[in-house]
Formats: C-alpha cells, sequence, structure tokens
C-alpha cells in the first residue's frame, strides 16, 4: 500500500472509490460544493433530506454518482468544526477506509480530510488502520488493503509522516494479533531483529544464559513454567549527540499468561496473547522514532516471557531476587507483568536515562477505574506525567492521571521479603502496582502507562477491526518526533 497526493482534479479523475468528509456545516465546505456541482445537487439533496448523517463516524454509501468519476462516493460524517481534530479526523478516515475495505480495491481517495499537521497525519493514519485487521490465517478476508490511498490537498510532510507512523501502528497491531504458537519470546525478539535490521537500530538480544547472569531472578522466576526460553531485547536509537542522556522506553511482553497457579478463567485467558501489547507497543515507537528522524536518543527494554504452569512453575509464597537485589514475596503468580518489568527497569536505569516510560498491560483494576478506553497514567515525576498527556490529547488518544500517594507502599511491604507483589485486597489495585515498579526506577524520572483496557479491543468500531489497537504509537510518535 502507498500514500500519494491525488491529482487536483479529483472529481475528473478515475478511482474505485472517494471518501468524502461531511461536517455539519456542509455548505460552507468548498470540496463539497464542488460535489454537489459536479453531481448536479446530488449532495445538497441528500443531506438536506436527512438520508446523510454529519454526525462523526457515519457513514453513507452512493453508487457511481453520474459527474465524479468513481465507483462508489463514501460520505463520513465528522460532526461540528469545533470538533474537528486527530481524533474525528483519524476515527473518520478509519471508518470510511474499513467500510471500503470489505473487498479488494486499487485506489481510494480521501478528500476534505485538511487541517493542522496532526489533524491530516491522523486522517491517513486512521485509514491505513482502517484496512488492516486480524484475520492474519483466514483464507478469505474480511479487509482488503488498497494498493493506493490517494489524498487531496495534504502536505506532502504530513503524507510521509502519517504513512510512517500508520505502519508502525500496524506493527504493533500485528505482534499483538499473532496467536501465541506464533509470537513467544524468541519469535518477538526476532521480529524486533528485523526492525533494528531494517531501520539502522542497535540491538542486543539477552538469551536465558545471559539473563542469569545479569541475577535477572524476577523476569526469570515468572518464566520457569513454560519451555519456552524468556528472552530481554535492549534496542537503541541514536537520533542526537552521544552526550545526550536517552530516553527509555520499557514494555512487559508477557507472550502468553495463563495466570500461572493463580490461573485465570477460560474468558479471562483466551485473549490473553495480548499480554505483550507492551512490548510491541514499544516496538512500534522505535520503528516509528527511526522512520521520522527523531532527534532524540532512546533505548528501549522489553522482557519476554511466557506465564504458565508445570512442574517447576514458580508458586505462590516463593520469594523471588531481582536484579536490582530487591527480594520479592510472590503472593499471586496472576501479578507476573510487574515481576518482569522489575528487572527490564533496572536494566534501563542502568543506561543513566534523562526519563522512563514503561508500557503494560497490566491491571484488570485500571480498567476498572477508566473503562476499556483510556490508560491509566501513574508517575514520581508530574511533569513528564504532563508532557505524555497532553501528547495524548493532541493526538486524540485517551489517558488519564491516578493518584500516587505515598501510603499506598505500605501495602506492597513484604513480611518475609522486602517486598510483596500484590497490594492489600482490590483497591487501588492499579495504583500499588505502579508503587511496585516505583520501587525498580532508582529516583529517575518515570512514568507508567496502564494500557490493559485500550490496547485490545474485544469487539470491532466502524473504524477499526478487532484485536490490538496500537493504542498509544501515535501519541510517542509525536511526542518524540517533535522533541
Amino acid at each position: 500500500m502507498q500514500c500519494v497526493r491525488s491529482l487536483p482534479n479529483w472529481l475528473g479523475s478515475p478511482c474505485d472509490a472517494i471518501v468524502l468528509a461531511i461536517p455539519e456545516n456542509w455548505r460552507a465546505a468548498p470540496h463539497l460544493t464542488e460535489a454537489d456541482q459536479a453531481t448536479n445537487g446530488l449532495l445538497s439533496r441528500l443531506l438536506e433530506s436527512g438520508e446523510v448523517s454529519t454526525k462523526p463516524w457515519k457513514t453513507t454509501v452512493v453508487q457511481a454518482p453520474a459527474g465524479i468519476a468513481t465507483k462508489q462516493l463514501v460520505l463520513v460524517g465528522t460532526g461540528a468544526a469545533s470538533d474537528w481534530n486527530p481524533l474525528t479526523a483519524g476515527r473518520a478516515a478509519g471508518a470510511g477506509m474499513k467500510l471500503l475495505a470489505s473487498k479488494s480495491r486499487e485506489v481510494v481517495r480521501f478528500v476534505g480530510f485538511t487541517g493542522s499537521g496532526e489533524v491530516e497525519r491522523a486522517a491517513v493514519t486512521g485509514a491505513m488502520i482502517g484496512c488492516v485487521g486480524q484475520d492474519l490465517f483466514r483464507k478469505e478476508k474480511s479487509l482488503y488493503e488498497p494498493e493506493s490511498l490517494e489524498w487531496h490537498d495534504l502536505q506532502e510532510e504530513n503524507l510521509r509522516k502519517g504513512f510512517a507512523i500508520g505502519e508502525s501502528i500496524n506493527l504493533t497491531r500485528k505482534l499483538v494479533n499473532l496467536p501465541p504458537n506464533y509470537m513467544y519470546p524468541e519469535s518477538f525478539a526476532e521480529a524486533a531483529q528485523g526492525v533494528a535490521q531494517q531501520y539502522q537500530l542497535s540491538i542486543e538480544i539477552w538469551d536465558k544464559a545471559k539473563l542469569e547472569n545479569e541475577r535477572c531472578g524476577s523476569l526469570l522466576g515468572v518464566a520457569r513454567g513454560s519451555v519456552k526460553e524468556p528472552r530481554l531485547v535492549v534496542l537503541q536509537y541514536r537520533g542526537a549527540e552521544p552526550t545526550v542522556a536517552p530516553i527509555a522506553l520499557v514494555g512487559k511482553g508477557v507472550t502468553f499468561d495463563s495466570g500461572g497457579y493463580s490461573i485465570k478463567p477460560t474468558d479471562g485467558m483466551l485473549t490473553m496473547k495480548c499480554d505483550m501489547a507492551g512490548a510491541a507497543t514499544v516496538l512500534g515507537i522505535m520503528q516509528a522514532a527511526a522512520r521520522l528522524q527523531a532527534r532524540c536518543n532512546l533505548v528501549a527494554v522489553v522482557g519476554l516471557v511466557e506465564n504458565l504452569i508445570s512442574g517447576d512453575a514458580f508458586k505462590l509464597g516463593d520469594v523471588l531476587t531481582a536484579r536490582s537485589g530487591k527480594t520479592i514475596e510472590i503472593h499471586n503468580t496472576d501479578a507476573e507483568g510487574r515481576l518482569v518489568l522489575a528487572d527490564c527497569l533496572d536494566v534501563a536505569a542502568g543506561y543513566s536515562p534523562s526519563k522512563i516510560v514503561d508500557f503494560a498491560t497490566l491491571t484488570g483494576a485500571c480498567c476498572v477505574a477508566l473503562g476499556n478506553d483510556i490508560s491509566g497514567l501513574m508517575t514520581n515525576a508530574p511533569q513528564w506525567q504532563s508532557e505524555i498527556k497532553s501528547a495524548a490529547e493532541r493526538c486524540g488518544e485517551y489517558v488519564w492521571p491516578l493518584p500516587m500517594h505515598s501510603f499506598f507502599s505500605e501495602q506492597i511491604a513484604g513480611k518475609v521479603a522486602d517486598i510483596k507483589n500484590v497490594g492489600e485486597g482490590r483497591w487501588g489495585g492499579a495504583i500499588t502496582a505502579a508503587k511496585f515498579l516505583e520501587e525498580f526506577v532508582q529516583q529517575i524520572p518515570w512514568t507508567h502507562i496502564d494500557i490493559a483496557g485500550p490496547s485490545f479491543l474485544d469487539s470491532p468500531k466502524a473504524w477499526c477491526d478487532a484485536g490490538g489497537s496500537g493504542t498509544l504509537v501515535r501519541t510517542f510518535a509525536e511526542l518524540l518526533s517533535s522533541s
């Protein structure tokens, strides 16, 4: 698939389909005036009759409209002018493209998606997300990518950047959507190796022997139950002077989570291939940063394990010793992601980063607190958290801070070891998990992002198939490339 600017004569240049943005004040939109004149008033008649909705992401199909050189015209509502933002643009473009992606097409043209740089880039990425689904192993696909996406009046730079971000989001989505017999620690490390080679990133892959030599006892404890050996991957991108401290990106990569001896029920285990979404998000961000030539240095650390049950699996009551030397009582083997991240954060801290951010499908408690569409932010550095929140708001992605009061640390104090891996009971579980992670960041400015809700869609949206969503890849691609 390619993204290009359309010819100036967008009405007369043949294509398979045109997606038209339809704002609430459609009479003031020049592209709709042009289309209405070409169709002898067809659009205005449809809009005035109420047959076409201007509500955001609502779609209407007009077959072979006379006067326009296209087989199909898809009208997508975008709402009030005040609501024309990256969220609206991305979802509107995605909804139009997802509708058309039900069959194979050569050229799909988008008209009316101009705006700020963030708006134009979001529209491009939205369309790219809309035509790629989770049907990786279906003989008959449910969604098809067109050969070319054409964009009327978009800036060339925004096309290029939007395309790079869109491909990086779809990389993350594909990794999350791959089943666990295809996506396991070694195969994820191989995927990271491929990205590193393609985009000139340095990479180091730690196998089990290296992890043992590095005393990563917390991560290794989780990995014990699986015959698939663990991996830890370190990627580096250098876009600034060597003297500039890197930003560290850390990702949880539990490629399948049974819950261990604190076993999940079937319904809770079915989608646990998505428990490596944090690691996939980090890899997507690293690819995007390299493609956008971000002017910063980055170090990425992802820990990759399976959490299964066997005669050697870690048990409730075990004590693990993390790489930092801190000892951890195990009170729940389904609170394993924080154990993996404990060693990853310690490795990342060794690179003396200016700040750290970790991404993890860490707790169901965060979904209880914020729902399935919002990622939770927890931090020891309010300014760093504020930068992330502002970037997410500009990009149309949802995040929200949760408190990190010191008294939450009391809940993870251990009696046998230094700390335990869960808090006291159900309440504040997302926060106590974050307080556990805080024990391993060495007071470096750090923000934890719990993406348990939005990283995986249980059912499809109008603009995106079910499965991996690639949440926050766009936010960090924009944030890092603008720094």
